[in-house]
């Protein structure tokens, strides 16, 4: 888009310098043209008639400067006054001018020439080859009345070739003037075009930008930040039934989860500033992350009076991940095992990470209540969003996920992302191929 509208940007300038050396030159030979016949008649002799001529000559200049001036500043800047609706009425005074001076001095027949230019620019091609004809007409005739026309001179070739030959050039000139004038105005409008739709083309992608960023934020605080606040809650009122019951060994130890989860939320916190990356999959692999989840969501789940046995299994080689993909993998088994020590009133929980060659893939299975995916409600008070969240993790990563349930039967989710090239050395952490937590 850039390249283009610096062509046409070139472009439409390169055409507008064409046209304005053309107009400026068109108005400075119209001013020579007319200075040349002024000096000729006054050389032949100061009379009343002369100085007739010379108030004429003066009008037209006045006229004709007149009209260039409010023409060039409406083209600079088009809030200006608009001279164009009244440029037919303009060039008419300038014509009525000429014809009057034409009756009285030969010497300002020649100003046609630069007249057949204006009067192809402000009228429409018919009118204005009609108006050349009949401005050529009256050269001829002005021609042969001062040549002794109405003494019985007659009309010599001459004066017929120079005037209709100096037309049909004008009307060429003119012509391909007027194609060019009409080509650069095309590439202005499209030099502005292509400025409007880049610069709302970048408003737009700023905005996608905004809100990608914002639904990334989101997804990453619901995923952590939200889970590690929610458990510290939920630590933190067994505690307080623990010490009310006077059992302090368990208040001690809901305690000490309390502050491992609000040690975790900070470590989050901070790779937040430094690019959302997990804290755990930095200093750890993949499995080993996983299978402190799995122990933590035990340990959450107790808090609630629930025996939860949560467990992790790992089919095949164990491989090293791109970051994305861990993120995504991690992610899913935090969201999902929330929902699960949380809503689901499970007794088990499973774990299966599988390594299998062209992908990888988790299923999070629970014994619980189960529930009907189609018919779950959407929230607005911030809550509900893991698995909105977990499908544009997946889906950003060409992936696959289905979650499997129905009340009473208990939850399945499935998760799939395909690998290109296969995968890549085993990771740094050896996990047993097949192991339990």
């Amino acid at each position: 888009m850039e390249v283009k509208s610096g062509e046409a940007e070139r472009d439409a300038s390169g055409a507008a310098v064409i046209l304005r050396i053309l107009r400026v030159s068109l108005h400075v030979g119209f001013a020579v043209l007319l200075l040349v016949a002024l000096v000729r008649l006054l050389s032949s002799g100061i009379n009343g008639t002369a100085w007739l001529h010379v108030g004429l000559a003066l009008s037209l200049a006045g006229i004709h400067l007149a009209g260039t001036v409010l023409e060039k500043r409406h083209s600079a800047r088009p809030g200006r006054f608009n001279p164009r609706p009244l440029s037919a009425w303009w060039l008419g005074a300038v014509c009525l001018l000429w014809l009057l001076l034409i009756w009285g001095s030969p010497d300002f027949v020649w100003l046609a020439f630069p007249l057949f230019f204006l009067q192809l620019h402000v009228l429409r091609r018919g009118p204005a080859l009609a108006a050349i004809a009949a401005s050529t007409a009256l050269v001829v005739a002005a021609l042969w009345f001062h040549n002794g026309g109405l003494a019985g001179n007659p009309l010599q070739l001459p004066m017929v070739l120079g005037p209709v030959f100096g037309a049909a050039f004008a009307v060429v000139t003119g012509l391909a003037y007027r194609a060019l004038y009409l080509e650069a105005e095309n590439q202005r409008r499209a030099a502005e075009e292509l400025r409007r739709t880049r610069a709302e083309l970048a408003r737009s992608q700023h905005n996608a930008g905004t809100l990608a960023e914002r639904t990334r934020l989101g997804r990453e605080i619901h995923d952590t930040l939200a889970q590690g606040f929610s458990s510290i809650v939920l630590m933190g009122r067994s505690a307080e039934q623990a010490l009310e019951a006077g059992d302090t060994a368990v208040a001690r130890d809901r305690l000490r989860t309390v502050q491992d989860t609000a040690a975790a939320n900070l470590a989050e916190a901070r790779n937040f500033v430094r690019g959302l990356q997990s804290p755990d999959l930095e200093q750890s692999s993949l499995v080993d992350s996983l299978r402190r989840l799995c122990a933590q969501t035990e340990t959450e789940a107790a808090a609630r009076g629930t025996a939860l046995r949560c467990r992790l299994e790992v089919d095949g080689t164990p491989a090293e991940l791109p970051y994305p993909y861990r993120t995504t993998l991690l992610r899913a088994a935090q969201s999902s095992l929330a929902n699960v020590w949380t809503h689901a009133n499970a007794g088990t929980a499973v774990v299966t990470l599988s390594f299998l060659g062209s992908e990888v893939a988790m299923d999070i299975f629970d014994d619980g209540a189960g529930f009907d995916p189609s018919a779950v409600p959407e929230r607005t008070d911030g809550s509900g969003y893991g698995l909105a969240s977990l499908r544009d993790r997946v889906a950003a990563l060409a992936g696959t996920i289905d979650v499997e349930s129905a009340p009473g039967e208990g939850t399945v989710v499935a998760i799939r992302l395909p690998l290109e090239g296969g995968p890549s050395p085993a990771e740094p952490a050896g996990a047993p191929a097949k192991g339990e937590q």
